[in-house]
């Protein structure tokens, strides 16, 4: 779950909850219209704008995730403090034919309560709503007992809608808190793992390396011995390089680092560069580790060189891997379908939502890009 995904949910929970009650005062003025006020041609004009108005309103909130200020509020005016004048004077007899276009401001209210940040503002709404639908139905003759029971429940919708989305968008920002502790938490615990795991690959090579030089057992000289001492040199220093950026993205960071370690155990000679590590999901830090380690086992196994050059860039959102060897080069075209760099990078890189892109010619070695996303 994204941060952040708890008050989107309140919200379209909200949208959805205040549609239904929209729609429900839409399908009882249809049924009124069609009923008892066929012959009114301003019943048909206002049952359309309400019908208009609603699908602004709340198609408008579907596709941006929220109302907005000015939907709901012309919302309000149109539907409900004009409909019911429109329908009086459309010569409805009785408040009971009035009753259908007084439905539609319970809504709206609703929908200015959730919709209004300043307590003020949405009491404004609510007073205007109320005095609008007092004079209609004294207009239309209700006697105080309909009176009072359709201002109180104008009123109610929109304090029990207030009230409900209150609820919702605290439980979701304390969804979304807790989501972004745990990530945070997750974020602590791989950095340490990490951490746990430079110790003891120090422990193993470069402090197992100096005591054995420095105890005799070991001869400073001997060709294997420097051989050593330089990957394990150029170990440190990128451990070195890579620290600020691996707090960010320990993820990735350490699928690149198994990837480059895997090919100097092999004896490949790699000096590698990390700059702005970004942090990326999962499944994509694990592809990019995979492909590089593909890469330098292509140099080895065909590049008849012992040296990669490997760097490694953030970007906006992503990652940039370029993989370059100064060896015999080859013709990419000439790479059989489904073998080599096709079926073990490209293919890995692909189903990651990621691209790789192959520069070389024979003789002039070899530039692999990894890139992701795409």
């Amino acid at each position: 779950m994204s941060v952040g995904s708890g008050l989107h949910r309140a919200r379209s929970f909200m949208v959805l909850a205040t549609g239904l009650y929209r729609l429900s005062h839409l399908v009882a003025g249809a049924v009124a219209v069609v009923q008892h006020q066929r012959d009114s041609a301003l019943s048909w004009l206002g049952l359309g704008v309400a019908v208009t108005s609603s699908l602004l309103v709340f198609g408008r909130a579907r596709t941006r995730g929220w109302f907005g200020a000015w939907p709901p509020g012309v919302d309000a005016v149109l539907v409900g403090c004009a409909l019911p004048f429109a329908v009086l004077a459309g010569g409805i007899d009785g408040p009971q034919g009035l009753s259908w276009a007084m439905l539609l401001g319970g809504s709206a209210s609703a929908v200015c309560a959730v919709t209004f940040v300043p307590v003020a503002a949405v009491g404004a709404a609510v007073a205007a709503l109320t005095a609008t639908h007092a004079v209609g139905y004294l207009l239309a003759g209700a006697d105080v007992a309909v009176l009072a029971a359709h201002l109180n429940a104008l009123v109610w919708s929109a304090v029990l809608a207030r009230v409900f989305w209150w609820y919702l968008r605290r439980q979701g920002t304390l969804l979304d808190t807790s989501t972004a502790q745990a990530l945070a938490a997750e974020a602590e615990r791989a950095r340490y793992a990490e951490r746990i795991a430079h110790h003891r690959d120090l422990h193993d090579t470069v402090l197992a390396t100096l005591t054995a030089i420095a105890s005799g057992r070991a001869d400073a000289d001997a060709l294997p011995v420097r051989e050593r001492c330089a990957r394990e040199a150029a170990y440190l220093r990128r451990l070195v390089q890579r620290h600020a950026s691996e707090d960010d993205a320990p993820g990735v960071a350490a699928a690149l680092e198994r990837a480059v370690r895997s090919a100097e155990s092999l004896g490949l000679r790699v000096t590698a560069q990390y700059q702005n590590l970004q942090d990326i999901p999962g499944p994509a830090a694990a592809a990019l580790g995979s492909a590089l380690t593909e890469a330098l086992n292509n140099v080895l196994r065909h590049a008849g060189t012992r040296r990669s050059w490997v760097t490694v860039s953030g970007r906006s959102g992503g990652l940039s891997v370029s993989v370059v060897d100064r060896g015999t080069g080859f013709d990419p075209l000439s790479v059989p379908a489904g073998r080599g760099l096709a079926s073990s990078v490209r293919a890995r890189m692909r189903d990651a939502g990621g691209a790789v892109e192959v520069d070389s010619a024979p003789g002039e070695g070899t530039r692999i890009a990894l890139r992701w996303p795409a």
